[in-house]
């Protein structure tokens, strides 16, 4: 597979306009992107650029912070379904993690899983923010909620995608679940590392720096 089929070309900018949007729609058109990941608000825009092609239409929901209710969380992803969207990249709420309270993130997640129902649910850790061991818990907690991916990072907090996450992620879900990697990634041999750790999709802010620096 091509390095572009495993990315998520993603435009979070507050300040997204819709020129940009429909290129970024373009751009996944033509290398064969996985899908094009935007704010919520974007996804009725999206959705019909996308249309009749393979290209996913992703959303954020909860994002980048986590700590919305998980009644607000359910019910951004149901709009963004309802809008088009065909994958979710929901924020776990990282303040529960940190006190441990693991039930909680887990309902908060499933709350997300079923309200996006038929869209897959990928799940953002936020792995700067945690320690091993609650990574290892936050994935568990995940996969028991149903969803279909783990994710490293948001791109918004301290840090980004590391291989030793990606490699513990992949460690703690197997093969039942995929492994997100995002945040930091800007060149294609730092790409393929984190694929050869285990991931199995790749957030970029921008994929076709990624591509052209792969053609060079």
């Amino acid at each position: 597979m091509s390095l572009a089929s495993y990315i998520d070309h993603t435009m979070l900018k507050a300040d997204a306009r819709e020129e940009i949007l429909a290129r970024y729609c373009r751009e996944a058109k033509e290398q064969g992107f996985a899908s094009v990941c935007v704010n919520s608000a974007n996804i009725p825009f999206i959705a019909k650029e996308l249309a009749g092609s393979p290209v996913k239409a992703c959303s954020v929901v909860g994002f980048p912070l986590g700590a919305m209710s998980t009644a607000a969380k359910a019910f951004e992803a149901r709009q963004a379904v309802g809008d088009g969207a065909q994958e979710i990249d929901m924020v776990i709420n990282i303040g529960a993690a940190k006190e441990g309270q693991w039930d909680r993130v887990e309902a908060d997640i499933q709350a997300v899983v079923a309200a996006a129902k038929p869209a897959l649910v990928k799940v953002i850790i936020e792995t700067c923010l945690l320690t091993d061991p609650e990574k290892v818990q936050a994935c568990q907690a995940a996969e028991k909620a149903g969803a279909a991916f783990v994710k490293t990072s948001t791109g918004f907090s301290t840090g980004g995608a590391t291989l030793e996450d990606v490699k513990l992620m992949r460690e703690t879900v197997g093969d039942r679940l995929g492994v997100k990697a995002s945040g930091g990634i800007r060149t294609p041999e730092f790409a393929q590392a984190l694929l050869e750790a285990g991931a199995s999709r790749l957030g970029a802010g921008d994929g076709m720096k990624l591509l052209q620096k792969e053609a060079k």
